[in-house]
């Protein structure tokens, strides 16, 4: 696995970072996250707000280049290729980041204190990783009774 590949293991979906923009692409933009600039990141315009009303973020709406923000991990996505970190700017999702559980459909929060957890899925056959996103109660209900890790899933994350 390469090293940027590493990087993005230290992030995940709910977690705030502070990223400098690099270049603004009609998609958005791309950045490096401080403190992991190893990892490939971006800012999809949906991921932006938009002061403008219009129903996509215009480019003059974009932070510029060479600023830093505060950004929220949205998605880490280690499928195939190099891995990549998706991030959002929104200000709903830097108070709250709300994502889809992977086992009941309804909305999870994945931020500090939410009830959103996210499980890495790997297999020793090769370097892919998928992250599943279920809520804590989800997840337990999944575990067998007499699982340990049910204890653990109780506990994780929680001080």
């Amino acid at each position: 696995m390469q090293d940027a590949d590493l990087a993005t293991y230290a992030l995940v979906p709910g977690q705030q970072v502070r990223a400098r923009v690099l270049e603004h692409f009609p998609w958005g933009v791309m950045v490096r996250i401080v403190g992991h600039e190893r990892a490939g990141a971006s800012v999809d315009f949906m991921a932006m707000d938009r002061p403008s009303g219009a129903p996509r973020s215009l480019p003059p709406e974009f932070p510029p280049v060479g600023a830093e923000v505060t950004a929220v991990v949205q998605e880490v996505r280690r499928w195939e290729g190099r891995s990549w970190v998706r991030l959002s700017l929104r200000a709903a999702d830097l108070a709250a980041l709300h994502w889809r559980c992977d086992l009941c459909m309804t909305t999870t929060t994945l931020s500090p204190g939410g009830d959103g957890l996210t499980l890495e899925v790997r297999s020793a056959g090769g370097p892919e990783s998928h992250t599943v996103v279920a809520h804590r109660a989800c997840l337990l209900d999944a575990l067998h009774p007499d699982s340990l890790e049910r204890a653990r899933a109780e506990r994780v994350g929680l001080h």
